[in-house]
């Protein structure tokens, strides 16, 4: 008889060098993936391979823009009931909500995938197939993400598993762009459900583990001012000026901050205003993103650019001969906290222990993901690949390559049974 692939995967992992992870996690991991019923789901993850790829396809070619999830999400809350689910909401957010009652329910935990993407409504989202290869806006971040919840649900129905904790299957809302963590943020506000851990499935190679949160904050800055001809109102303070001198200034004061430490960045990511080429220009406007892991440093570089800006407004009204003088508005358009994951949380560790069982090596990274919320607030989260290979993620002609891609399916099962209590 062929051996299953799970029980070929385990015994490759006893031939392994042992790592730096917690002999606890590791021996539950092996537990589990020992089971018969969660090698039997193991398995079916395999088997429906193709099953998942339609469901890509069909989720796909469902635009879901920022601030445009709806249609999708209801389509994947249809997805939620035919696996199984019942019990399914919508929230104020737009986050979709499929809970699967535990044994006992005293724990939650929530398996999450966003579901925007940062293309436009009118954004052509067909998908193109090349052999193993599927291209279209989306298709990898993080439509795949999504899709990686339904295998695991089917995997748990058809295997006939339950867990001690109730796990919650969440397709959430504005994790890309201006959407500034809006759906998880609602999860996680007062009075949102119980939910004690969060497995996240977003980009990255197989083994990626993300354990803290990259911060950023994101501003929309407009210098505004009476315009007028560029001739016969010379002299009248210009926005663009301005907005050229915080620029610079921004730059020049930066690398106190950037030069050094852990890892601080910062951009100017769109510019805009004016009338035309003759005109002293009645607005001027930037939008700056700054990012890093070290909440003090973003708090330092944002300071920075804070008083560049109020210096570039002094410094062009001063030179004004004529006109009323102009004004400045800071609108802050995002705000994701900077999050100290702990590398030795039990959370992490199960994940670590479930991806060296898949052969592979944990690659523990902090990034800008839906876990920075939970856990700058002190809820053990982490974000796991959606698996296969992504490429161009972002760019029109995205594409996402299905190779080893039930690897990655095979790590969110053990890692969320771990942490569900199923052996309990």
């Amino acid at each position: 008889m062929k051996p299953r692939l799970s029980t070929i995967l385990l015994a490759g992992l006893l031939t392994m060098p042992a790592g730096p992870l917690a002999a606890d996690e590791g021996s539950e991991i092996a537990a589990l993936a020992e089971h018969p019923q969660v090698r039997a789901a193991l398995d079916h993850l395999v088997e429906m391979g193709d099953e998942l790829l339609v469901d890509l396809v069909e989720l796909t070619e469902i635009p879901a823009p920022p601030f445009g999830e709806g249609p999708r999400g209801e389509r994947f809350a249809e997805m939620l009931s035919q696996a199984g689910l019942t019990d399914i909401t919508i929230d104020e957010a737009g986050n979709v909500i499929g809970r699967r009652p535990g044994r006992d329910g005293r724990r939650v935990i929530a398996l999450t995938a966003h579901l925007d993407t940062v293309f436009p409504i009118e954004t052509d989202v067909t998908v193109h197939i090349d052999g193993d290869t599927y291209t279209a806006p989306g298709i990898g971040d993080n439509t795949r993400g999504v899709v990686v919840l339904l295998g695991i649900l089917r995997a748990l129905e058809q295997a006939e598993i339950d867990t001690a904790a109730d796990v919650l299957f969440i397709g959430n809302t504005g994790e890309e762009g201006l959407g500034d963590l809006r759906g998880v943020k609602h999860l996680f506000r007062d009075g949102g459900p119980q939910i004690d851990a969060m497995i996240a499935i977003d980009g990255g190679s197989t083994g990626r583990l993300v354990y803290g949160g990259v911060g950023s904050h994101r501003y929309r800055i407009t210098f505004k001012g009476p315009g007028g001809h560029s001739w016969g109102a010379f002299g009248t303070a210009n926005p663009h000026h301005a907005l050229g001198r915080a620029i610079e200034e921004f730059m020049e004061a930066a690398p106190e901050v950037t030069a050094d430490g852990e890892k601080t960045s910062f951009n100017v990511g769109r510019i805009g205003g004016g009338t035309s080429i003759n005109s002293v220009p009645f607005e001027s406007w930037m939008e700056v993103d700054m990012r890093s892991g070290d909440q003090d440093k973003l708090d330092a570089i944002d300071s920075l650019l804070q008083a560049a800006v109020q210096d570039a407004l002094r410094e062009e009204n001063a030179s004004r001969t004529r006109g009323e003088p102009l004004t400045v508005d800071v609108e802050q358009v995002g705000k994701r906290p900077a999050a100290k994951g702990n590398r030795e949380a039990d959370l992490v560790q199960r994940a670590a222990a479930a991806i060296a069982w898949a052969g592979l090596e944990p690659d523990y990274r902090i990034s800008s993901t839906d876990a920075n919320h939970p856990i700058s607030i002190g809820v053990p989260a982490i974000t796991l690949s959606r698996g296969g290979i992504s490429r161009d993620a972002h760019a029109p002609a995205e594409s996402w390559e299905n190779k080893d891609s039930h690897l990655a399916l095979h790590i969110a099962l053990l890692t969320l049974l771990a942490e569900a209590d199923m052996l309990r």
